[in-house]
């Protein structure tokens, strides 16, 4: 993503936006006694209202690799990539089936990670242990993608004066102070800044790219239809069985992300949660929509990339909507660190919720139990940065594109769904037929994933763990025999009553 347009004033702008960040940390943290207390650090004390919630849920499911990787995706596919819209949607749609019942066992009974949800309803160390590991997996995945973007999105913006390694370990850096500072509400708040940067940067970048090639989105449609048909022709059986796995995936996947279930614990109030979700079912059209319609147009401004070509397609875009005039070139620079903004806050929420699984699941359950909030959070932080480092090693040669790590994540972490939703629902769900369902769910992913066969017919391994995992989980939960008794104690642990 080379800007050669940015230069000193991109560095300029980082720079600024890191100084936000930090002052946000500060203010955040400051008097509030946060870091006694595992909901005060890690759910903003479970107080978050209506705009900080909407951003920071906003944050979870965008970041600015919806715009570097996405439009390049939109570019070598075509118009199929507007699966890209509907699995972001249907996103919302699984968040609806389980989040707002949730929220109200989450508040009778003080959850701080969603493996609190586990252990409660299960009553089981295997479950609880396999879903952690499932859980941390997805988030190393999620938190190596935005170490891996940062990079890039800096030595793009700066035009390469700082190298991608020395931007990683920097903002890095900067994203580890505040959110030590502030926790979640650090974050909270800026997601703020960066959800309304973002926005209207990609309206911006969207008119300037209209402009270059002659306003007309029609005429763009009608090139890519003379030179590449197959990018705007009806996808074959294959790709659209694929795209309807994807819809899967994603959906279930991405709604129980750890960060995500943990927002769900955050909000001020059931009806502040509602309210943010109905916000949050217009972002797709309006940031990921508006993203392919980018990629698309660039079919027609740079036609011929390859795919690594292609990895760079926004930043060469920027530099020719920047040369427009220079109103767009500080708006290009503006929303640019914005990008790099979106990229850290997005990565800073994946790290708070991996260190306090750490925290509260490894340490405070299984090694010491006894142990105060106080030493919790501090165990937290050092796990952090240990996961952090590591992920750097790896993250210093970047092992594939964005858009695939972004697939392998949820090939695993998907198999934790039908603890969650079943459960949540069914008072005869068993905790045995979850651990092996979630297990051998878990096996065929992997599997799939790492010896190459990552699709079979186009359907993903991990959508075919997890159908293997929900027939496990329901058939067998209905040949075990359940006693009246725990009967009763799952429809306790599930009602929606409201304790005095």
């Amino acid at each position: 993503m080379e800007l050669a347009f940015a230069g000193a004033d991109g560095i300029i702008i980082l720079a600024s936006y890191a100084v936000v960040m930090l002052l946000i940390g500060f203010l955040a943290g400051r008097g509030k006694n946060i870091q006694n207390s595992l909901a005060g650090y890690y759910l903003a004390g479970k107080n978050l209202g209506i705009v900080a919630l909407f951003f920071t849920l906003y944050a979870t499911q965008y970041s600015g690799n919806t715009i570097i990787g996405y439009a390049p995706t939109a570019y070598r596919t075509g118009f199929g990539w507007l699966q890209s819209i509907s699995f972001m949607t249907i996103i919302i749609g699984i968040y609806l089936l389980f989040a707002p019942r949730l929220y109200v066992i989450s508040k009778r009974r003080d959850f701080v990670t969603p493996t609190d949800w586990i252990s409660y309803r299960f009553k089981s160390k295997a479950v609880t242990i396999l879903a952690i590991f499932l859980m941390l997996w997805g988030l190393g995945n999620y938190l190596l993608e935005q170490l891996v973007a940062i990079g890039q999105a800096v030595a793009g913006l700066t035009g390469g004066t700082i190298p991608y390694q020395y931007a990683v370990i920097a903002f890095v850096i900067v994203m580890l102070l505040y959110e030590w500072m502030g926790g979640m509400r650090a974050v909270a708040f800026t997601d703020v800044m960066q959800g309304i940067v973002l926005m209207i940067g990609i309206f911006v970048f969207l008119i300037g790219a209209l402009y270059l090639v002659g306003g007309d989105f029609g005429s763009v449609t009608s090139y890519i239809a003379s030179t590449e048909p197959a990018k705007v022709g009806v996808p074959p059986i294959d790709a659209s069985i694929n795209w309807m796995s994807m819809l899967l995936l994603v959906g279930f996947g991405a709604a129980i992300y750890p960060h995500a279930v943990q927002r769900i614990y955050s909000a001020q109030s059931e009806r502040t949660l509602k309210r943010s979700f109905s916000r949050m079912a217009w972002m797709p059209p309006i940031t990921t929509g508006l993203v392919f319609v980018i990629g698309i147009i660039g079919i027609m401004m740079f036609p011929g990339l390859d795919s690594a070509g292609s990895e760079q397609l926004v930043g060469m875009m920027a530099n020719e909507i920047a040369a427009l005039h220079p109103f767009y070139y500080w708006v290009m620079i503006l929303f640019f660190g914005g990008i790099v903004a979106a990229i850290i806050s997005t990565a800073d929420s994946v790290l708070l919720s991996f260190s306090s699984m750490i925290s509260n699941d490894i340490y405070g359950k299984f090694i010491n139990p006894n142990a105060s909030e106080h030493k919790k959070v501090k165990i937290g932080k050092m796990g952090g940065v240990a996961a952090v480092a590591l992920l750097l090693w790896i993250a210093w040669n970047p092992p594939a594109t964005l858009y695939e790590i972004f697939v392998l994540k949820f090939e695993l972490l998907v198999q934790v769904a039908p603890a969650f939703i079943l459960g949540l629902y069914w008072n005869k769900l068993s905790a045995k037929p979850v651990f092996w369902g979630m297990l051998i769910g878990a096996v065929i992913a992997a599997v799939m994933t790492f010896t190459g066969y990552k699709t079979v017919f186009g359907i993903h391994g991990g959508v075919i763990g997890l159908a293997v995992n929900f027939v496990i989980a329901s058939v067998a939960s209905i040949l075990v025999n359940v006693s009246a008794k725990q009967k009763s104690e799952a429809d306790e642990m599930t009602s929606l009553k409201i304790e005095a």
